[in-house]
C-alpha cells in the first residue's frame, strides 16, 4: 500500500480513506521546519514568564490561574516531589482527565483517520508541538497501534476533547490499544511496537485534543461509503424502471437543462446512461401483457411456442378495449392498439420514478455541500491558542499567541445535519419503488408479491418490504440535528458546543443503514425484471408460434366467435400478434443487464418460497462491496 505524504497542505478524503485502511504516512521535511519554530517560539516565552492560556495557564473556567513554580503540595512536610514540572503536569493532565469516552470502541479505520487529520494539522506549524513528538505520534500510527476510543464523549468544542485525549493517552503510555489483533494495555502495544513513552511539554496535550478529528474522520469516511451509496441508489432505480417498462422522457437532458442543479442533472445523465439499450423502457402500452396465474391448462394448447412455453411459471393477457368505449381516445387508438395489458395507459410515471433526478439529485447536493466543507477541514488548524512565531510586526506576546475559535465544529454539524436529513429521503423513495414493485395495485401488471402462488401457499417478497419499512421508519427518527441543541459544559465557561461529533456517528451508521434498504430494493428489482422480461418473451414468442385465433385466447373481452365485430377484433388481435412476432427479443438496459446477472450469481430466481434470510445477507454484503456498480456488460 502506498505512503501518504502529510504536509498540512494537501491531504484530501481520499488519501485520509486510504490512511484508514492501512496506509503509511510520512512527514514532509519542510513543515517539520514549520513545527519547529512554533515550538521554539513557546518555550522561549515560557522561559520570559509570559501568561499563555493552556501552556501557563489552566484550561477552561481554569484560565484565569497561572502556573507557579512548583506544586503547591511540595512545600507540605514529607511531601514526594512528581519530578513533573507544572507545565508538563498541565499538560499530562490535560490528556489522562479528558479520557473519559465510554461506549463501545471506534472501529479502526475511523480511529486512524482521526490520527492522521491530528498529525496533518499539527503539522501546519500554528499548534506549538515539537517535531519528536509527531514523530512519535506518526510512529504509533505507522506501528498499527490502534488506541481504544470509546464512541461516546465529544460535544464537538472545544474539539472533540475526549475522544482524542484517548488517542493521545495512549502516546503517554497510558489507556488501551488494538495491536496485531489484540486488545491490551497503551504501554504494552507501544513496548511490543518497539516504542518509548512520550513527555508532553508546553501545550502539547492542547495541541493533540484540542480539535475535530473525530467528527472529520467520521464525516469523510461516511461520506466516501455515502458515493458509493449514491451511484447504488441510481443503479436500484433504473433496475426498478426497466421492471416497469417505465417511461424516459422524464430523464431527458434538454428537460434537466431547464432546472439545472448539479445533482439532479448528474442523476438524470447516470439514468439514460444505466438504461441505454433497453428495449423494456418506453415499450408501446400494448405490447406489455398482464400477469394472469397459472393453470394446468395455461399453454398446453400452444404446443407451437416451444417446449420453453409449457414450462412458464406464469399465464399472460390482456384486456380488448371495444370500439365503443374509444370515444374521445380515437387518437390514441391510432398510435396504440386497443389492448390493456400491464403497462398503465398515461403518459407519466408515478412520482417515485419520474422525480428520480430531483430526489437523488437533491441528496447528492447536500453530500457536495459536506464534501465542500470537509475538504477545508482536512487541511485547516483546529486547535486552540494558535501561534504565529513568525508574526513579524507583533510587539506582545498576545499578538502571537491568540486565542480563537477554531475547534468549535459547527461547520461540520451543520453539513452533516444536511447530509443527514437527507439519507432518509433517499432511503424512503427506494422502500416506495420497492412497495410499488410487489403491490398488484400499482406494478403494472405483474403477481402480487413477485410470485406465483396458484395454490395460495406463498408471500414472495411480501415480508422483504416489511423491512425496508421498518429501516426508513429507524433512520427518520435519527434524523433530528443534534447540532440544534447545545448543552454548555466547563461551568459555562463553554458555553455554546456543537455536537458535531453525535451528527458525524449518526452519519456514519446511517450511511450503512441506507445501503441495506438499496439492497432490498435491488433484490426486489431483480425479481421483477425476470417476470417482466419473461413475460413480454413469452408473449412475443407466442407470437411467433400462433395465429391471431390462437393469441386471441389470451385476450379478454373480446366478441365470442359468431358475434357481431368478431372480424374486427381478430384484425386487431392480427396487428398485435404481428408487432409482437416481429421484434427483437425484450432485454433490459445493458448496465442493468450486467448488475442483474451479478445479482443472479448470487441469488436465483424466486420461483418457490424459500427461506430467504441468507440472500438479504448476500445482497447487502454485494451492496457494501460496490461489486455491482464494476459488474461487466453482460
Amino acid at each position: 500500500m502506498q505512503t501518504i505524504r502529510l504536509d498540512g497542505q494537501s491531504l484530501t478524503r481520499d488519501r485520509l480513506v486510504a490512511v484508514a485502511a492501512g496506509a503509511a504516512v510520512e512527514l514532509d521535511p519542510r513543515a517539520l521546519d514549520a513545527v519547529r519554530r512554533a515550538a521554539d517560539f513557546l518555550a522561549e516565552q515560557v522561559r520570559r514568564q509570559e501568561p499563555i492560556y493552556g501552556v501557563s495557564t489552566g484550561f477552561g473556567s481554569n484560565a484565569d490561574k497561572l502556573l507557579g513554580a512548583h506544586p503547591l503540595r511540595d512545600e507540605l512536610p514529607g511531601a514526594m516531589p512528581s519530578g513533573r514540572s507544572l507545565h508538563e503536569e498541565l499538560q499530562r493532565n490535560l490528556i489522562v482527565t479528558h479520557a473519559v469516552c465510554v461506549g463501545e470502541p471506534m472501529a479502526a479505520d475511523v480511529v486512524r483517520a482521526m490520527l492522521c487529520i491530528r498529525i496533518n494539522t499539527l503539522l501546519k506549524g500554528h499548534s506549538g508541538i515539537r517535531v519528536e513528538t509527531l514523530q512519535a505520534l506518526t510512529a504509533m500510527l505507522n506501528a498499527g497501534i490502534v488506541p481504544v476510543v470509546p464512541q461516546l464523549g465529544s460535544v464537538g468544542a472545544s474539539g472533540d476533547l475526549a475522544p482524542l485525549s484517548h488517542l493521545a493517552i495512549v502516546l503517554l503510555g497510558g489507556g488501551e490499544a488494538f495491536f496485531q489483533g489484540r486488545r491490551m494495555a497503551g504501554a504494552e502495544a507501544l513496548q511490543r511496537a518497539g516504542l518509548a513513552p512520550v513527555s508532553l511539554s508546553y501545550k502539547e496535550g492542547l495541541a493533540l485534543n484540542n480539535g475535530t478529528a473525530q467528527m472529520l474522520a467520521m464525516g469523510v469516511l461516511a461520506l466516501h461509503r455515502l458515493e458509493q451509496m449514491l451511484d447504488t441508489a441510481d443503479l436500484a432505480a433504473a433496475m426498478t424502471i426497466d421492471a416497469f417498462a417505465g417511461r424516459l422522457g422524464a430523464f431527458a437532458a434538454e428537460v434537466h437543462a431547464l432546472r439545472p442543479h448539479p445533482g439532479q442533472v448528474q442523476v438524470a445523465a447516470n439514468l439514460r446512461r444505466l438504461l441505454e439499450g433497453s428495449t423494456l423502457a418506453d415499450i408501446a402500452y400494448h405490447l406489455v401483457p398482464r400477469f394472469r396465474q397459472w393453470l394446468p391448462s395455461s399453454w398446453s394448447p400452444f404446443p407451437q411456442a416451444g417446449a420453453d412455453a409449457q414450462a412458464l411459471r406464469f399465464d399472460i393477457g390482456w384486456d380488448w378495449v371495444p370500439a365503443d368505449q374509444r370515444h374521445g381516445r380515437e387518437k390514441f387508438y391510432l398510435r396504440f392498439l386497443p389492448f390493456r395489458g400491464g403497462k398503465k395507459h398515461q403518459p407519466q410515471d408515478s412520482y417515485s420514478l419520474r422525480c428520480i433526478p430531483q430526489v437523488h439529485g437533491a441528496v447528492r447536493d447536500a453530500a457536495a455541500q459536506a464534501a465542500r466543507v470537509l475538504d477545508i477541514e482536512l487541511n485547516a488548524v483546529t486547535d486552540n491558542p494558535l501561534v504565529f512565531p513568525d508574526k513579524a510586526d507583533a510587539t506582545h506576546v498576545e499578538e502571537q499567541v491568540i486565542s480563537a475559535g477554531h475547534f468549535h465544529g459547527m461547520p461540520l454539524a451543520l453539513a452533516l445535519s444536511y447530509v443527514k436529513a437527507a439519507i432518509p429521503t433517499l432511503a424512503s423513495i427506494s422502500e416506495r419503488r420497492l412497495n410499488k414493485l410487489v403491490d398488484p395495485a400499482t406494478n403494472d401488471g405483474l403477481p402480487a408479491f413477485l410470485i406465483g402462488n396458484e395454490d395460495g401457499t406463498e408471500s414472495g417478497h411480501m415480508i422483504v418490504q416489511y423491512t425496508a419499512a421498518a429501516i426508513v421508519n429507524d433512520l427518520a427518527s435519527r434524523a433530528h440535528p443534534a447540532s440544534v441543541y447545545s448543552v454548555p459544559t466547563s461551568a459555562n465557561a463553554e458555553d455554546h458546543v456543537s455536537m458535531g461529533a453525535n451528527e458525524a456517528r449518526h452519519v456514519l451508521a446511517m450511511v450503512e443503514d441506507l445501503g441495506k434498504v438499496l439492497a432490498l430494493e435491488l433484490y426486489t428489482a431483480a425479481q421483477a425484471l425476470d417476470l417482466r422480461r419473461d413475460m413480454i418473451n413469452a408473449a412475443r414468442a407466442l407470437a411467433r408460434g400462433a395465429d391471431a385465433a390462437a393469441l386471441a385466447t389470451k385476450v379478454q373481452g373480446g366478441p365470442a366467435a359468431g358475434a357481431p365485430g368478431r372480424e374486427g377484433f381478430l384484425g386487431e388481435v392480427e396487428a398485435l400478434r404481428a408487432q409482437l412476432a416481429g421484434a427483437d427479443a425484450f432485454h433490459p438496459g445493458t448496465a442493468v443487464a450486467a448488475a442483474h446477472a451479478r445479482i443472479r450469481a448470487e441469488v436465483p430466481f424466486l420461483d418457490r418460497d424459500r427461506a430467504m434470510d441468507g440472500e438479504v445477507a448476500a445482497m447487502v454484503a454485494l451492496v457494501a462491496s460496490g461489486a455491482l456498480l464494476q459488474a461487466p456488460p453482460a
